[in-house]
């Protein structure tokens, strides 16, 4: 019991901040999708097939990110787990989209990096908390009696 509290304690205040985290994510993706539908009407130049690819992409990630972080409040691994990995993943792919010459606006360049920003922040928040966890966890999973 006392290890629960202990795991409870190191995971809540990272787990806090993700949800955080994950909350203006969803809101920079729809805020992606708003800028976009604007721009295809205003300034079509700004609005290209590669930054409403990229937006969906980022809208698809808004959806499934909160359920994983719902997970991982309750306490799965296998929530945690996926924080991590999808955060590490849009962490590569914003700052490798970022980099590519012409591919994108400027603004969605700014996006990508402000993404890619969050994403660090998420996979060293859920590395973080797993680390804290791990212990108690391996400790069961190693006793063969």
């Amino acid at each position: 019991m006392v290890n629960s509290v202990a795991r409870d304690e190191l995971g809540s205040a990272p787990l806090a901040r993700v949800k955080r985290l994950v909350t203006a994510y969803v809101l920079v993706a729809l805020g992606t999708l708003v800028a976009l539908a604007v721009l295809a009407v205003a300034a079509p130049h700004l609005a290209t097939d590669e930054a409403w690819g990229h937006a969906v992409i980022v809208a698809v990630f808004a959806i499934v990110l909160p359920v994983r972080t719902r997970a991982a409040l309750k306490g799965s691994p296998s929530g945690l787990r996926a924080l991590t990995i999808i955060g590490c993943v849009l962490l590569v792919v914003n700052l490798v989209e970022a980099a590519l010459p012409g591919a994108f606006p400027a603004w969605m360049r700014v996006e990508m990096l402000v993404i890619a920003a969050m994403m660090l922040t998420l996979a060293i928040l859920s590395i973080r908390v797993r680390r804290n966890s791990r212990p108690v966890a391996n400790d069961q999973a190693s006793d063969p009696q």
